[in-house]
């Protein structure tokens, strides 16, 4: 490729480490509170630490793992160079699959939440013009530079994060001074099943901080950035769950039982305005992560183009704004197939099942990468083998909590990843056979 239709490297450590915040702080924080109450009742909010470390196991291995790189494409390119064409083109389908999937539960939930303020835009045709005109204005936006699109990520990074550290504080001041707000979690029976299903649900809640490196061929210093975007995403979004899951716990009655727990305990601590507030919080938030999925996720199908494990057309690099423009395009049709087709429930389980065998990839190459690069340029952890081993102990629990239409998604992601491989294959092949054909024929 040359010069001139090369991506720009625009996005630094800052905006790096927002784009994963935006990712990660994503639409399950409006929603997942009552989900988790339901499964583990007064332990929800130590979940979240729980699942913090799992998760955190990974992230070092993807700390480790992406310095060694500075094209797009992730968690594929990873796998590509660790495993070869035929697992990488696996892991390329899944994480693709699980950006569009997540992608779409965010426009679910932005449907769903602008419906408190009109709610005719979650009916019929127009809720169908609603996730189009969001979609195409974030494709748009997206489009015409990634420096544009890096500014309005940061923008809406920032504006959430503060409208949920408004939601905690005042929360914790309530319980402090109005002993009246202050309820009793109720007692849930818990067990095994039900610690898988909820650590499950909040891998939706963690994940996202993988793709934002699929725009690893944007930025200034992956080998430096990363490590650091990575620490302060996830020490972040951490401390912000739990924060969040506490006060929902202890200031909404029955907080299982809400379809907006957020926004419900909201109203109790702030009244009607802070109810609409946090409403608005939501809005943002879903409006960002479509917006951050926007960003990265295209990069992902231009690095697979660029390495021909899929159709070449996802690689051209548009010749005045630099974009991968053909897969902003694609990416956007799709997510707006699946937000239409599905709904926030059925996007959100799909995209934490798709994530595990990616999470599992990226610890397995750890130690494969050490031994095949020795001496590269990269991030290197101390007991880097234990986190390897620590990671993948973690995403085979969470393959037991799996339900049966997972598995019926995965299957069909690897199929259609196994036909695309076969098709390269041929493609590779029949390359190779004119290129012999021609060699040997005769010069005149």
């Amino acid at each position: 490729m040359s010069a001139a239709l090369q991506l720009t490297r625009s996005v630094g450590r800052w905006s790096l480490a927002a784009l994963m915040l935006n990712t990660v702080i994503g639409v399950s924080l409006f929603g997942l509170p009552s989900l988790l109450a339901g499964y583990l009742g007064r332990f929800s909010p130590l979940a979240y630490l729980v699942t913090g470390a799992g998760i955190a196991t990974v992230a070092v291995c993807l700390a480790e793992v992406s310095s060694q790189f500075r094209q797009a494409g992730g968690p594929y390119l990873y796998a590509r160079a660790a495993f070869g064409p035929f697992v990488a083109i696996q892991i390329g389908w899944f994480t693709w699959l699980t950006r569009i999937v997540s992608c779409a539960a965010g426009t679910n939930l932005f449907i769903a939440y602008l419906s408190r303020f009109l709610p005719i835009v979650d009916t019929g045709m127009w809720r169908m013009i609603v996730a189009g005109l969001l979609i195409l204005g974030l494709a748009v936006v997206n489009y015409i530079g990634v420096t544009f699109g890096v500014r309005v990520n940061n923008l809406f990074a920032l504006t959430k994060i503060l409208i949920v550290l408004v939601f905690v504080i005042a929360g914790l001041f309530a319980l402090l001074v109005q002993p009246g707000v202050r309820v009793s979690p109720l007692d849930v029976p818990i067990t095994t099943g039900s610690w898988l299903s909820a650590v499950l649900l909040m891998m939706y809640s963690f994940a996202g901080f993988e793709a934002a490196l699929l725009v690893s061929g944007e930025t200034r210093n992956p080998r430096d950035d990363a490590p650091v975007a990575l620490l302060v995403a996830l020490f972040t979004a951490t401390i912000l769950y739990v924060a969040v899951q506490y006060v929902v716990m202890h200031t909404l009655p029955a907080a299982m039982n809400s379809t907006k727990p957020v926004a419900d305990a909201a109203q109790r601590i702030l009244g009607s305005v802070g109810a609409s507030l946090i409403t608005g919080g939501a809005l943002i938030s879903a409006f960002g992560y479509v917006s951050a999925n926007m960003l990265h996720t295209p990069r992902l199908t231009f690095a697979m183009a660029e390495q021909r494990d899929f159709p070449a057309v996802f690689g051209i690099v548009h010749p005045r704004f630099r974009t991968p423009s053909a897969s902003i395009v694609a990416f956007a049709m799709l997510v707006f197939s699946f937000s239409t087709a599905g709904d926030f429930k059925m996007n959100a389980t799909l995209a934490a099942v798709s994530r595990i065998f990616v999470y599992a990839s990226i610890a397995a190459a750890l130690p494969i990468l050490r031994r095949k690069n020795p001496q590269a340029e990269a991030f290197r952890v101390k007991g880097g083998i234990f986190f390897t081993v620590a990671a993948l102990l973690f995403t085979s629990l969470l393959a037991f909590g799996i339900p049966p239409s997972g598995w019926v998604f995965m299957l069909t992601a690897s199929f259609l990843a196994l036909l695309n491989w076969h098709g390269t294959r041929r493609k590779s092949r029949s390359s190779e056979e004119v290129f012999a054909s021609e060699s040997h024929r005769p010069h005149l």
